[in-house]
């Protein structure tokens, strides 16, 4: 009778022990991830709190094994800073869970895990843990619950040429009342210029750069003489010779506001 006992408690524990394993290893299908991640998205909040301009991130899936990724981070918020203009990314799909990597140089791998919890033709949200490993060594890690926003338009060859334009947010530290031109070439290359009484004369740069993805502009550039490196992010949208630009900022007490810049092609 023990020995009875005995096979039967060792079953049930057996039985109880797979259960859990099941329950513990299944993943959800029902988001079909496969077929709605393809496009391209670009964060919205995280843990519930409005991304500013120049935190946010577009994610390009191209297949379910291949993606981009851009993104601009100065060196006061990411070491050593980032330039992420469509970084290719390999993607691994598993039912809910997605993972991103991608090698921004041949030092560091960049792991975003994603567990999306729900997905639709406009939004996606997900738990994300992010993992940076320099040298095969972990050097750190974050969490948070992230909103990303389906983008359907990209703005990258609509933006090429000149356009003048100024400030339209009234108290923005970005506005000095005057009008502003950049030009904005193929080669990833823009020329910015000053008003000298009647004449556009471009301004001296050391180097001047930009990347569109989707409608996420981001910019860089050091003045000639200066060592510091100079960064800004814009949302923007172009509807035939109009663009509007538009960014949530962040001021070093953690309030937020909202800059503007609407401006209209010209021809030199």
């Amino acid at each position: 009778m023990n020995r009875l006992l005995m096979v039967l408690a060792a079953t049930v524990i057996c039985g109880a022990c797979l259960f859990t394993s099941c329950k513990k290893d299944k993943v959800n299908t029902d988001l079909k991830l496969e077929e709605k991640i393809i496009g391209k998205w670009m964060f919205y909040d995280r843990n519930g709190e409005l991304t500013p301009t120049d935190k946010k991130r577009v994610f390009t899936f191209v297949s379910t094994t291949k993606a981009y990724v851009s993104a601009s981070r100065n060196s006061e918020t990411e070491p050593g800073g980032k330039w992420s203009d469509h970084s290719e990314a390999d993607v691994a799909i598993s039912g809910n869970k997605v993972n991103v990597t991608t090698y921004p140089d041949e030092h560091t791998t960049v792991v975003d895990e994603l567990t999306v919890t729900a997905i639709d033709d406009k939004e996606l949200t997900a738990d994300v843990k992010v993992i940076v490993t320099v040298d095969g060594i972990v050097e750190r890690t974050s969490e948070s619950v992230l909103r990303l926003v389906k983008v359907n338009v990209d703005y990258s060859q609509a933006i090429l040429g000149t356009w003048q334009g100024h400030c339209t947010s009234e108290g923005s530290v970005f506005d000095d009342g005057q009008e502003h031109r950049w030009e904005y070439r193929a080669d990833g290359s823009y020329v910015y210029y000053k008003l000298e009484g009647t004449q556009w004369v471009p301004y001296s740069d050391d180097f001047a750069q930009y990347f569109v993805d989707g409608n996420l502009l981001c910019t860089r550039w050091r003045n000639t003489g200066e060592e510091t490196e100079n960064r800004e992010w814009w949302e923007i949208s172009i509807n035939g010779n109009r663009m509007n630009w538009t960014a949530l900022r962040q001021n070093p007490d953690g309030t937020t506001f909202t800059a503007t810049f609407e401006m209209e092609k010209v021809s030199q």
